[in-house]
């Protein structure tokens, strides 16, 4: 919808650092478009000033000053023929965004045991027998049993346990209910919203 008269943000130039503004922006344009280098020089200095003035937190910061004068290039574009007091060669690292991280997407047969489980299930198939396999186990069931818990709402089944343990490391690792003890867990639903109106 055009109106005449009203002008939207989403129809105007997209900022190169939002958190300065517009109005910020429109200064540096104006000092850019100065005929003589003294008043570039005089009223980037005066942007600059308005902008240390619109974070004083951040005054505590190494080379904050000189972080400022960076922005102050990025947003004229590397356009704006002034002394700078300051380096800006790598001022245009600032925008530079980091490459996406890769997410994992291997497949995982239970949902609920996570991708971390599984890895564990793969080390205890190769794991010798031993203290050190006993106390992986120890900690891969008792991860299980909180995952169940978590996923039924409360509810879990030590066999259940035991059963997919032995399934999902080949049968090499057999659980002995009647020897082995979980840790004890304290599961306590989150009172639902109709609960909590009452008590207020």
């Amino acid at each position: 919808m055009n109106i005449q008269g009203l002008d939207y943000n989403t129809q105007r130039e997209q900022l190169v650092l939002p958190e300065y503004g517009r109005e910020i922006q429109l200064m540096i344009d104006h000092a850019v478009a100065l005929p003589t280098k003294a008043e570039r020089q005089r009223c980037a200095e005066s942007i600059i000033s308005i902008m240390d003035r619109m974070f004083p937190q951040n005054h505590q910061n190494a080379d904050y000053e000189h972080k400022l004068w960076d922005h102050l290039a990025l947003m004229s574009r590397f356009q704006l023929d002034i002394d700078w007091p300051f380096d800006i060669s790598k001022a245009a690292q600032i925008a530079s965004k980091p490459e996406p991280l890769n997410y994992p997407m291997n497949k995982i047969a239970v949902r609920h045991y996570g991708h971390l489980l599984f890895e564990m299930f793969e080390k205890l198939k190769t794991m010798p027998e031993g203290p050190e396999r006993d106390e992986l186990v120890r900690v891969t069931a008792n991860q299980m049993k909180r995952c169940l818990i978590q996923w039924s709402n409360g509810s879990s089944d030590n066999e259940k346990v035991a059963s997919d343990l032995a399934r999902f490391t080949d049968g090499k690792i057999q659980l002995d209910l009647s020897n082995f003890k979980f840790d004890k867990m304290d599961f306590r639903p989150e009172p639902s919203n109709e609960r909590r109106r009452k008590k207020k």
